[in-house]
């Protein structure tokens, strides 16, 4: 015969914290960057990437500049010449990373 007991348990959740559901947490995460953007400095923190790179094995690569650039509905603004800034709009670009990886990866 199998036994069972009764345990009441109190845990104490510090005044700086709070509990909340994973669904909660997943969607604060998703809405973090939402109406956010990046710069190319921004964009190398989230990548771990130089510009250098980022710009040879994404931005000029011409598959995903066509899709990228501003200029055909895109979401990444390219610097009209030295010294202009790149913009990035940050959900679509953390997206398009996400979902590219293997092909940005594969060369």
């Amino acid at each position: 015969m199998q036994q069972q007991l009764n345990v009441q348990l109190t845990i104490h959740i510090p005044e700086d914290q709070v509990l909340i559901s994973k669904i909660e947490l997943e969607e604060l995460q998703r809405t973090k960057l939402k109406g956010k953007s990046w710069t190319m400095k921004d964009l190398e923190a989230q990548t771990g990437r130089k510009s250098e790179w980022l710009q040879e094995n994404i931005l000029f690569v011409p598959k995903f500049k066509e899709k990228l650039d501003t200029r055909n509905g895109g979401f990444v603004y390219y610097p009209k010449g030295k010294g202009s800034p790149w913009a990035f709009q940050a959900t679509k670009m953390a997206q398009f990373l996400d979902d590219n990886f293997h092909l940005i990866w594969r060369g």
